[in-house]
């Protein structure tokens, strides 16, 4: 189970987290602080008494924006030092996720937290502690496409979206595009486990071939190479997660 330290220097937000995070069946402990400098002196009791000592500390839930020193600077300050705790921001601001992902964070929440999102959180993290094994990859897969009586294999791996026509999807590769008689919602579902999500109900991406996130006036699009495909606001949301997850690996 996690031995868990609550960074936020409001103490509403402090106290709901911590009473999220203790409600967690993965949790053992979570005390809290509202200072940076707090923290860093408890974090450092948690390295002398080391990974199995009564002041250990798994992982840190760390605010951005707090007085004096911020969230960003107490993760570089662990950041050099391989026995330091993990680090998951949770913060009401989008912009920071890049920096927090160069600085090793395992996720990134946003506030309002919600209960299901710091789950999966608190998932990664307890995967990472107790070094769950990663996944077999899955085997290679090829779809058939009819083109002129002649039947060729596409590689899924080579699909960068996938676009509903009715009854029909339409495959763009990066040489071009074929139709198939499958069902949007089929391979949707079929394709799951590949990095494949729904971000219309027109469109089904790679998401691994996103090179942009767009966010215009509330807006959301993406770009895949020279393509720039809508998201819904049903979907948006759900991509964004799904963006920073991946970004921290």
């Amino acid at each position: 189970m996690l031995r868990v330290l609550a960074v936020d220097d409001e103490e509403p937000a402090l106290g709901e987290l911590l009473y999220l995070l203790r409600a967690d069946p993965r949790v053992r402990t979570a005390e809290g602080t509202g200072d940076a400098a707090a923290a860093l002196r408890r974090i450092g009791r948690a390295l002398d008494s080391g990974p199995d000592g009564d002041d250990g500390i798994d992982v840190v839930f760390l605010d951005i924006h707090m007085p004096g020193l911020t969230g960003l600077d107490v993760a570089r300050l662990l950041a050099g030092s391989a026995r330091s705790p993990l680090v998951v921001f949770v913060t009401a601001h989008e912009g920071f996720a890049l920096q927090a992902f160069d600085l090793q964070a395992v996720d990134y929440v946003l506030k309002p937290v919600r209960r299901e999102r710091l789950a999966e959180a608190v998932r990664r993290v307890h995967g990472l502690v107790h070094a769950a094994p990663a996944p077999a990859p899955a085997a290679p897969e090829q779809i058939p496409v009819e083109l002129g009586g002649v039947t060729r294999f596409v590689a899924v791996d080579d699909i960068a979206y996938v676009e509903a026509h009715g009854d029909y999807a339409r495959l763009h590769t990066d040489h071009g595009s074929h139709l198939v008689r499958i069902p949007l919602s089929t391979l949707e579902e079929r394709w799951a486990d590949r990095g494949f999500v729904r971000i219309h109900r027109s469109h089904l991406v790679a998401v691994g071939r996103i090179t942009e996130l767009r966010v215009d006036g509330g807006a959301t699009s993406v770009r895949l190479g020279a393509t720039d495909l809508a998201v819904s606001r049903r979907h948006a949301r759900h991509l964004r997660d799904l963006l920073t997850r991946r970004a921290g690996g």
